[in-house]
């Protein structure tokens, strides 16, 4: 059997347009035209939609950006405004020019703008996305309610940063302390280095670093508003002349009063206030003087060093307590104590070896 034979027989091989299926419809010119109409004719009865919608998107965008620098602005304003008519007077004395702090106003003038425009910026920007969304006809009933709800558990979950927060900006709003004062904020003490709306930061006396939760503030004693007291307690012995003890006490306060730079710390004249406590033998007279906020230690130092000396001066003694000089309190004891036991104490020991000695010998001469 030849090979052609072989092929007519297995019969004529299928073609590619045998193996299509006739059900396919095939597009047509007619149909593809028709298609093009109908997609022309939608966007024609649509455009106008769209278009008013995304100049409506624009508008409410564009005005709310507009809103926002205006607010933003006069915010700023007012505060410059606020500051330049408190700004302090140039006056002849100093209490009244450090009274008013320039820099502590400023600093917290620009919290409190701060805090506002951070508010109306989220108030605008929040009202003209909502604004947006209502543009494209989406209800906005469903997100407002989820946005309650997710707003409830977030204020529950993060109840004491919201704590945090109000409280503040309330310590800003009320000025109750700021950059560079010494607190005491009860669960710890010291100079306040950076004031948060969240979290205060301290500087303790040893130089350690504090982070207080505003909220955990329960109490705030502000060391550094106003004036601070310096009080020297003078403790002498009670035979001493309080005439003479005043009369030096004056000299030493008319004497810091007039030297620089303790002038300038010192607020009011250093008044000698009189006896504070007298007891059997020892009497304290207290020496009182307002100082600027701060620095009644500084005050305080100076003033113990002048009255020592002026004290040892005049030959009258300060006893008692940590005032008392380390030389002139061992020094009586001596002469009122120990003196009296020297005669008591060589006696029995000269008395034991006469009594010994003779013993011993009468032995030997046995």
């Amino acid at each position: 059997m030849s090979v052609p034979v072989v092929l007519l027989a297995a019969g004529p091989s299928p073609s590619p347009s045998d193996a299509q299926s006739p059900d396919v419809p095939v597009p047509s010119l007619q149909d593809a035209q028709q298609s093009a109409n109908n997609a022309a004719s939608w966007v024609e009865e649509n455009w106008s939609t769209w278009l008013a919608t995304g100049l409506r998107v624009v508008l409410i965008v564009v005005v709310a950006l507009v809103l926002r620098m205006v607010v933003r602005r006069a915010i700023t304003q007012l505060i410059d405004r606020m500051n330049r008519r408190s700004a302090p007077q140039p006056s002849g004395s100093g209490l009244g020019g450090l009274l008013v702090n320039a820099e502590r106003r400023r600093q917290r003038s620009a919290a409190i703008g701060s805090v506002l425009r951070s508010v109306a910026g989220f108030l605008i920007m929040g009202t003209a996305a909502l604004m947006v969304l209502s543009a494209f006809e989406i209800n906005l009933a469903p997100l407002l309610a989820s946005a309650g709800v997710a707003g409830v558990a977030v204020g529950f979950g993060a109840r004491n940063l919201v704590t945090d927060f109000l409280s503040g900006v309330f310590m800003i709003l009320e000025d109750q302390y700021g950059v560079g004062d010494t607190i005491d904020a009860g669960v710890a003490t010291g100079e306040v280095i950076e004031v948060g709306l969240r979290v205060t930061k301290l500087r303790g006396a040893d130089g350690e670093i504090w982070y207080v939760r505003n909220g955990e503030v329960k109490r705030i004693g502000n060391l550094s508003q106003g004036w601070s007291t310096a009080n020297v307690d003078v403790t002498l012995k009670a035979s001493e002349d309080l005439d003479e003890v005043k009369a030096v006490l004056t000299e030493v306060a008319e004497t810091m009063g007039k030297e620089e730079p303790w002038a300038e710390l010192l607020w009011s004249p250093i008044e000698v206030l009189g006896l504070d406590s007298v007891e059997i033998d020892s009497m304290v007279v207290r020496v009182s003087a307002k100082t600027m906020p701060g620095k009644s230690a500084t005050v305080e130092r100076e003033l113990r060093w002048r009255i020592k000396r002026a004290l040892d001066a005049a030959d009258i003694r300060i006893v008692g307590g940590a005032t008392a000089p380390a030389g002139n309190a061992p020094a009586a004891e001596p002469v009122t104590v120990a003196a009296p036991q020297e005669p008591e104490d060589p006696t029995p020991t000269e008395a034991r070896p006469a009594a010994t000695v003779p013993q011993q010998q009468a032995g030997n001469g046995k």
